[in-house]
């Protein structure tokens, strides 16, 4: 039977392993590794296999297990991200990766909802009607959240580029 169920987990996860790698990679941005998330929640999405609905909900049970995962993350280090919240990223190469970089710590200002909308829809290429199920609103909740995560980003990364702007002609 553990061959059976592994099998039918593979079959289940190898057409999403692309998109849901996407997710992990935007979404665990420095709050963990992703490849830690994917790893972690692959195993807690295997052995609560039996409380899958329906196989066409796999990518979302997999979206669900995922921020679990990160909330419980976040909750183990809060202290100690208040402290080192400014080197989190101090590994990243800034002459490499420096639009990613911005758009990441960008990212991270957004509330956790618009944050995920806006990566789900503009990294992971999901529809607005998918978003709607996967974070249980309407589609209208849907186009308010991307609409307002683009705005509060391009505030943000325009800040980013131009900190001296205050300069009037």
């Amino acid at each position: 039977m553990s061959k059976d169920k592994q099998a039918y987990f593979l079959l289940l996860y190898e057409p999403v392993h692309n998109r849901f790698e996407r997710f992990c990679r935007a979404r665990a941005f420095g709050e963990m590794d992703f490849r830690d998330l994917i790893n972690e929640t692959l195993l807690i999405a295997y052995q609560r296999m039996d409380t899958l609905r329906s196989e066409q909900a796999f990518l979302s049970f997999l979206f669900s297990i995922s921020v679990n995962v990160l909330n419980n993350q976040h909750r183990k280090k809060r202290e100690e991200r208040q402290s080192e919240k400014h080197n989190t990223i101090a590994d990243v190469s800034q002459e490499i990766h420096a639009d990613t970089h911005f758009l990441h710590l960008a990212l991270a200002q957004l509330p956790v909802a618009q944050k995920e909308c806006v990566i789900l829809f503009e990294i992971s290429g999901f529809k607005i009607k998918e978003i709607a199920e996967i974070q249980s609103v309407s589609e209208d909740a849907v186009k308010q959240r991307l609409k307002r995560g683009r705005e509060r980003l391009q505030e943000i990364l325009t800040y980013v580029a131009k900190p001296h702007s205050n300069t009037s002609h």
